[in-house]
């Protein structure tokens, strides 16, 4: 075959030197890859002219080496691959073409290799062979045989789908590496370890590790919780139970154990398990349809058709029979393409076929009609709807961040205090070590209790957010970020399940000088059955002589030619099935309402087929030549179909020619956009007006029109139509043209409005979430129409705004174009295609983001679900701000893993989204409650914990300070033993903790005033401003109490621990009553709680304290009198501050 069609060069015998650009024309260059460069390949004629001819290429090595080439020839081919050898490359006999760039060597890592043989055949042709050894390599197209996976040329990876981000044996080193490479746990680390230096003792070592070793126990128990959930939802996807065609029958396998080359049979509304070639099906009309919304977010349900060789084979078991093979690309991201050939090598000619995206099921979707069969492609890491998802990263809110950030902070000051207590010794002896002995009586400056205390918040907010009535069904899968709810700038939404239902509904029909909506559905009906009534008792002679003259429709005629085109121009197959009464043959031949389903591309299309179903004209039937309609009165009509244009995104429209059985009549339907519609109809001075209107109401509009054919019209045009699809060049063009031709002045007969349901409250949710100053973007697969549709609907987009829909650009010329005439928009929504997006983003990226920013809503459509992930990862890094992404499907995985904070609707789209998703609802408007309450509440709470315990140890150091500057300077500890871990854990733990139950103002107030959110985003709760208003008010405290303990005591050392620690232990509760501003009734046990267990304890406490003394009249007055002026001051200033300068929410709470 190879000789009939290439003419073969005479190859004389030359050299090839690498990079050195091209040859003439007869030989291609040769381009040298890797590591070291290539001698010259000698090119020699090892047979006669006409068969292969082959060069052989001497490339000397380096031990371990891998040679792989590979020749341009700017055809589009196939190849198969060889297989290694010990000493010597050698080269199978391949018949293969290949399109690449370049003739090739590659020489990287070899063992021994110093020979390649290489086929050559013309400048046009190529054979080519890659090479290689084992281990894992790049990609690479493949040969999979049909049913016999042991016949694979490279090793491929196990079909397992694997989400977790450890596994067993990194999973502690990998916890413990993201807890340490903060400063906050190293610190405490560092300090532990310094401990078991003897010179560096300052106390017993439970002091240090015990605090360390519970915040590392919580962290990994939480992290092994979240791991083992991962892992029991990767498990239940990987033992999925499917069946595949093996020589001993149908056997059932895991979806973990399939393997490329395997043939396996997928059940309807069965998940597809890997990327597989559709072979077969059990559908009458030979294709089946394809739910893909997990893997593109499009809802339209997808055409796929069998390979034509395979489907004519008797029965599935045939498959094993036949000696064929499926040449496939090397994966890829792409998820709307394929290339690739089939091969059937025991026919008498071998047959072969082209394979496209046509042709595939891609792991991740669902099969909606039939039984099918296809054979495994791609497998594991290697499937598109993996590869286009990204791997889960561990996400550290920003609110830990700033955290961390203060204890840098905080570290510098104990380093600072150090060292001038060693500066006031004259550093004397061995300074160093009174250093290193400050650093760590001073440690308490950095509050370990502070990790323990925000991480217990933590827990407490995600069980307040599961436990809300209001929001029922929320789960908290990550409990280390409720926090980032608080401050989100940016929202990225999908559409499809996630702010609409995808459930259409029918909601206007208009004729130009009427129009029928929900409520007036009756009159179209009656308007149907007068039609037909009327037909039926016409004799045949009158109905033809009505049908053949030209006078003024009446109102009835016009309803009816409307109603019909609908009912005729789609793409609709009514499917019975069996309902346990009527089986699906029986069902099928009486038309069996009960039992019919409609299947088609597009839910639109459905609801518009049911729509006239709903008025009296029934679509019954449909094959790929002929559609059947039921009557009001049951009579069947008949129409064979001539011709169907189908929908595209450049056209716009769809149309169909069909004829009537009954009186031979041939008409043209078409349905599209009103844009382009616009230019095909009979002129009129309602339609742009109209359609203005429906869409201004959020419906999709949809333009009806007809156009009757004589017989001798549609013979021309069927004749014309044919030769151009037979054209070799410009053949899509010429198609065009000849269609075009009989888009013209066509009788324009109604427009239909599609609504799709939006989820309950999303209007209102949108407004709350714009109120409080977040800005929200529609990130959707679907079409740009939908997408603006759906954006006005839900009010994303308001009524004084205007909308600029970026036009389709290719190259960096047009999008800076189309970017100047965005730039002189103001207040514009922003509607842009995927296509678009990422020609911006390659040249503009800058300026695009910068406007896109400035914009109040932005709508990108057709995006990939990688596209997705780069649209958010752009925001944080141009804006700085916190993002949130909410979606419901598979393809938004990679969005919400890469937002700051992800979020997943339990939809019909399955529970995949939720699955990946920080926190999961059921339904979109709790979103709103979510972020204005629970995120509002968790941050503010948070910022108040984590200020309040810094508070309360750098009072205590304070005190140390104080102390040791009192007494020469010592590096002596004032409070040893239980009193110092008493002070942070069951004196005044329990009362600072239940500040994480304070709110300032009630839920309902939060909801009813989002602008209360906005205040927020400036992260006033926790600023430079804060922490040293806090930092003031802690040194203050902490020398009152100190100074006054040793003012007021009299003679025993003893006696200043027994009044500083009371005063200090009694300040500590009067602050957390001070800096409550809604109080629980748990606060009040708290407090109570707290000051019961030190009285009780100081009778256990005679080492530290003298029991007798706090028992007199002296220790009380000169506590009470310390911790007075310690907190009076601050309570007076509180007064003050509220009285003249109020909070935002105090007039709310009033």
């Amino acid at each position: 075959m190879w000789a009939s069609q290439v003419g073969y060069l005479a190859a004389q015998p030359r050299t090839l030197h690498p990079k050195r650009g091209r040859l003439s024309p007869q030989y291609k260059s040769l381009a040298a890859l890797g590591a070291f460069a290539l001698a010259p390949v000698s090119v020699q004629q090892p047979c006669n002219a006409g068969e292969h001819q082959a060069f052989t290429g001497v490339v000397p090595t380096q031990p371990g080496a891998i040679i792989q080439v590979a020749v341009d020839t700017g055809v589009y081919s196939h190849c198969n691959m060889g297989t290694c050898k010990t000493e010597r490359v050698r080269v199978v006999k391949l018949s293969c073409l290949q399109q690449m760039n370049s003739l090739q060597v590659r020489a990287d890592n070899c063992r021994g290799f110093d020979k390649a043989d290489l086929y050559m055949v013309s400048d046009k042709y190529v054979c080519c062979e890659c090479l290689r050894c084992c281990g894992r390599r790049d990609p690479r197209p493949r040969t999979v045989w049909l049913g016999h996976p042991e016949k694979r040329d490279q090793r491929y990876p196990r079909n397992v789908i694997n989400n977790q981000k450890y596994n067993f044996f990194t999973f502690l080193p990998g916890v413990l590496f993201n807890q340490f490479k903060y400063f906050f746990n190293l610190y405490f680390l560092l300090l532990a370890c310094s401990q078991f230096v003897v010179e560096m003792r300052l106390g017993a070592l439970y002091t240090y590790w015990v605090p360390l070793g519970f915040v590392l126990a919580v962290t990994v128990i939480r992290e092994a919780a979240e791991e083992i959930r991962c892992y029991m939802r990767d498990k239940e996807v990987n033992s999925q139970i499917y069946s595949k065609l093996t020589a001993r029958g149908t056997v059932k396998v895991k979806s973990s154990n399939i393997q490329v080359g395997d043939l396996i049979i997928v059940e309807k509304n069965q998940r597809v398990p890997a990327d597989m070639i559709f072979l077969r099906t059990s559908e009458k009309n030979g294709s089946c349809f394809l739910r893909t919304d997990q893997l593109d977010g499009e809802t339209d349900w997808k055409l796929r058709l069998p390979v034509t060789c395979t489907q004519r084979l008797p029965t599935a078991s045939d498959l094993l029979q036949i000696r064929s093979y499926v040449y496939a690309e090397e994966p890829n991201i792409d998820i709307h393409n394929f290339v690739g050939t089939f091969r059937r090598e025991d026919s008498d000619p071998p047959v072969n076929e082209s394979l496209s995206i046509e042709n595939t099921l891609w792991a991740s979707t669902v099969i909606a009609s039939g039984t099918v069969v296809g054979v495994v492609l791609y497998t594991g890491r290697e499937l598109r709807s993996v590869m286009n998802t990204s791997n889960p990263r561990s996400k550290i809110g920003l609110f830990d961040l700033e955290v961390n950030c203060l204890t840098k902070i905080l570290f510098g000051a104990l380093v600072v205090v150090s060292l001038v207590m060693v500066a006031l010794q004259h550093f004397a002896g061995r300074w160093y070590l009174q250093i290193i002995r400050f650093l760590l009586l001073f440690s308490n400056i950095i509050p370990i209790s502070l990790r323990v205390n925000l991480d217990m918040g933590k827990i407490v907010y995600s069980w307040v957010i599961r436990r809300d009535s209001k929001i029922p069904g929320t789960v908290v899968r990550s409990s280390t970020i409720p926090e980032q709810l608080g401050r989100i700038s940016y929202l990225l939404t999908d559409k499809t399940g996630t702010l609409t239902q995808n459930e259409m509904v029918f909601k206007r029909l208009h004729l130009g000088t009427v129009a029928y909506g929900l409520d007036s559905m009756d009159e179209v009906q009656s308007h149907i059955f007068s039609i037909y009534t009327q037909q039926s008792q016409d004799p045949p002679a009158v109905k033809g002589l009505t049908l053949a003259t030209k006078v003024r429709k009446t109102m009835s005629s016009r309803v009816h030619e409307a109603v019909k085109a609908i009912a005729l121009c789609h793409n609709v197959t009514p499917v019975y099935e069996s309902n346990g009464v009527t089986d699906q043959a029986e069902a099928e031949r009486h038309y069996e309402d009960s039992c019919r389903v409609y299947q088609a591309s597009s839910p639109d299309e459905v609801a518009l087929v049911q729509w006239t179903e709903s008025v009296g004209l029934t679509l019954v039937g449909r094959d790929q030549s002929s559609v059947q309609l039921r009557t009001p009165g049951g009579h069947i009509l008949n129409f064979t179909i001539l011709q169907i244009f189908p929908f595209t995104y450049e056209s716009k429209r769809m149309g169909i020619i069909v004829r009537d059985e009954s009186t031979g009549e041939i008409t043209f339907y078409m349905k599209g956009a009103d844009v382009v519609m616009a230019g095909i109809v009979q002129y009129n001075d309602w339609l742009e007006e109209e359609c203005g209107n429906m869409a201004r109401e959020g419906l999709r509009v949809l333009v009806v029109a007809k156009k009757s054919l004589t017989e001798e019209q549609y013979q021309d045009f069927e004749a014309r139509y044919v030769q151009a699809k037979l054209s070799v060049h410009d053949r899509s063009l010429k198609v065009a043209t000849v269609i075009e031709s009989l888009e013209m002045e066509m009788e324009l007969l109604c427009l239909t409005g599609v609504e799709d349901q939006l989820q309950t409250d999303v209007r209102p949710t949108l407004e709350t979430l714009r109120n409080a100053g977040i800005k929200v973007w529609m990130l959707t697969g679907d079409k740009l129409e939908t997408a603006t549709c759906t954006a006005k609907n839900a009010h994303l987009v308001t009524r004084t705004q205007d909308i600029h829909i970026f036009r389709l650009v290719t190259n960096r010329g047009e999008a800076h174009l189309e970017l100047n005439a965005f730039r002189r928009k103001h207040d514009c929504a922003l509607v842009i295609s995927g296509d678009s997006l990422e020609v911006c983003l390659k040249y503009y990226e800058y300026e695009f983001m910068e406007l896109a920013c400035q914009c109040p809503a932005v709508v990108c459509c057709r995006c990939a679900p990688t596209q997705k992930a780069q649209i958010v990862r752009l925001l944080q890094e141009r804006t700085g701000k916190l993002t949130c992404a909410v979606g419901d499907g598979g393809n938004d995985v990679s969005m919400i893993q890469e937002a700051d904070c992800g979020v997943g609707v339990e939809g019909k789209e399955g529970k995949q989204a939720s699955l990946a998703a920080d926190f999961s609802i059921t339904q979109f408007k709790h979103l709103g409650r979510l972020l204005m309450v629970h995120g509002r509440n968790s941050y503010k709470r948070s910022a108040a914990l984590s200020q309040f315990v810094i508070h309360r140890s750098l009072c205590i150091s304070t005190m140390q300070a104080v102390f040791s500057s009192v007494f020469y300077f010592a590096s002596v500890p004032l409070y040893q033993g239980f009193l110092i871990i008493g002070y942070s854990t069951i004196y005044t733990m329990f009362p600072v903790f239940s500040l994480v139950l304070d709110k300032d103002v009630k839920s309902e107030v939060a909801m009813l005033y989002p602008e209360l959110y906005k205040d927020l985003l400036k992260g006033r709760p926790l600023s430079y401003k804060t922490f040293l208003i806090w930092v003031l008010i802690s040194i203050y405290q902490g020398s009152i109490i100190m100074y006054g303990a040793l003012l007021l005591f009299e003679s025993e050392f003893v006696h200043i621990v027994a009044i500083s620690f009371t005063s200090l232990i009694l300040t500590e509760l009067l602050m957390v009553a001070l800096t409550i501003q809604t109080w629980h009734w748990l606060m009040i046990v708290a407090e109570l709680l707290s000051l019961s267990c030190y009285i009780a304890s100081l009778v256990f406490l005679h080492e530290f304290i003298d029991v007798y003394f706090i028992a007199t009249l002296s220790f009380l007055w000169k506590v009470t009198v310390i911790t007075l002026v310690s907190c009076l001051p601050l309570y007076v200033l509180k007064y003050l501050r509220r009285r003249f300068s109020p909070p935002s929410y105090s007039k709310l709470t009033s």
